[in-house]
């Protein structure tokens, strides 16, 4: 009998993940994953020999650029500055997405449904909050790249950079009052809506599992909210206090 049950302890793994369902890592994955880095490696090589890098001249103290940019893989974090302050824009807001997108596979409510399996029907939510947080770096890196001009202006596709804007766009703060009511209704909806409508991604993630979950998300989303809020409705901080700004 003893020998029995340790025998159906040794088989209980293998009906956790039916046999047909199995793939050899070799050669099915680490194929596409060795085309994938060629391709890639290609890309980068035929980019580096397109696109000139020149040599900008010695730097002059008494004349200051009409524009400094850093190299363009640290653009998006310059374009981040415009709109937070540079605490939350170079350490907190960094930090907590990179965080987020590296616990998608951890806080995932169903982690035996599609395991090895990343299709978008079997992982929307989690594919989803990945593929926008790593487009969103992206997007900061083209706008800072593409659409920023002398002193840091921004310039539409069809404008000419050539041409420096004489009249800037005057930014307003919010009042203090209103400021931490958008805050707080702004985490309030997007912590609550999504339960109401999302019943059955709630009950499978739990109360601690989802507002982690949530509260991550929402951090990633108030990044666009804050470029809208200054590019359309020219409000520069949210909450300004003299400690910090936000």
């Amino acid at each position: 009998m003893a020998n029995k049950t340790k025998e159906d302890a040794l088989l209980r793994p293998k009906d956790v993940y039916p046999k047909e369902e199995k793939v050899d890592t070799w050669p099915y994955l680490v194929r596409k994953e060795l085309i994938a880095i060629l391709v890639f490696s290609i890309v980068l090589v035929v980019w580096s020999l397109v696109m000139n890098a020149p040599l900008e001249d010695l730097a002059n103290p008494s004349l200051t650029p009409k524009e400094s940019k850093a190299p363009w893989y640290f653009v998006g974090l310059q374009e981040l500055l415009v709109y937070f302050d540079p605490w939350l824009a170079g350490v907190v807001l960094p930090t907590v997405i990179l965080i987020g997108l590296t616990l998608i596979p951890y806080i995932d409510p169903d982690p035996v449904k599609g395991v090895g399996q990343y299709a978008f029907k079997k992982r929307i939510f989690a594919m989803f909050c990945f593929i926008f947080g790593f487009t969103m770096w992206f997007v900061l890196v083209g706008v800072g790249q593409y659409l920023r001009g002398p002193y840091w202006s921004f310039y539409w596709p069809w404008e000419d950079m050539e041409v420096a804007k004489q009249v800037e766009v005057t930014l307003t703060n919010l009042p203090l009052p209103a400021g931490i009511a958008l805050i707080v209704c702004f985490f309030a909806l997007g912590l609550t809506i999504p339960a109401a409508v999302f019943k059955n991604f709630y009950w499978k993630a739990g109360l601690v599992r989802y507002y982690i979950t949530m509260t991550l998300f929402m951090f990633m989303m108030f990044v666009p909210l804050k470029m809208i809020l200054r590019q359309v409705f020219h409000i520069r901080y949210v909450i300004t206090t003299p400690w910090f700004n936000i």
